[in-house]
């Protein structure tokens, strides 16, 4: 579905990927791990086509993506939860929902029946509906950003940092959530620092260092490897 070939990315003189190469196949989920300025959040914003690569290519679905510009790239099937939710917080929970369908052109019932299905994934979000999204807790944000992401159908989904700064209880909710999204039918690309979280719900995983790809293994493996659980486990 996703194939990174060779991609390195530049903030002015600073390189921040060098010479990555991924692939995510349909169906599953792929973990991103590393450590804060491996290059993670890089690598996401670089496939939604917020930053451009200076070397390599990325294909989704056989199509060239890296010159093409982030609504195109939304079209195409691919949406971002970003980090740091980056929600409307002057707008409602419907507002930011609606906004997240934007680009689709097949109708206001099916973009109805979606809303609905969030709703119902997003218990929480039902009763914040005409809240603005500013007065939701952390928890409540990230769920909402979740459910923005996914108002666009996307076949490939994109998740930086989905249990950043939240409780625990949140966390494994936030967890199960994307285990079902993708039983579902979405493919799932997820950063994440709490590895040993999603090491345990990835098919696949890759290890980023300063913006190198170090390892790639199943996420079943990666867990049990010692230099995985010692650099990042609390092993």
């Amino acid at each position: 579905m996703l194939q990174i070939e060779g991609v390195s990315v530049f903030y002015g003189a600073i390189q921040a990927l060098n010479d990555v190469s991924i692939r995510v196949e349909p169906g599953e989920i792929v973990a991103i791990i590393g450590s804060n300025g491996a290059g993670k959040s890089t690598l996401l914003r670089t496939i939604s086509g917020l930053l451009r690569p200076r070397e390599g290519t990325l294909k989704f679905k056989e199509a060239e993506i890296h010159e093409s510009a982030p609504h195109e790239i939304v079209k195409l099937g691919i949406s971002h939860s970003p980090e740091g939710r980056r929600i409307f917080t002057n707008m409602t929970v419907q507002e930011n929902l609606q906004l997240g369908a934007t680009l689709r052109r097949d109708g206001a019932a099916e973009v109805a029946k979606d809303m609905e299905e969030g709703l119902n994934r997003f218990p929480r979000l039902r009763e914040r509906f005409k809240q603005n999204a500013g007065t939701l807790s952390g928890g409540e944000q990230q769920m909402l950003a979740i459910a923005r992401a996914l108002m666009s159908r996307p076949t490939l989904l994109l998740l930086d940092e989905p249990s950043l700064g939240l409780a625990p209880k949140i966390v494994s909710d936030i967890f199960r959530i994307v285990t079902e999204i993708n039983q579902s039918g979405t493919t799932v690309l997820i950063v994440e620092q709490n590895a040993t979280r999603a090491l345990e719900i990835a098919h696949r995983a890759y290890v980023l260092e300063t913006g190198c790809i170090v390892l790639e293994d199943t996420g079943k493996n990666l867990l049990t490897n010692p230099k995985v659980k010692e650099a990042y486990l609390g092993g």
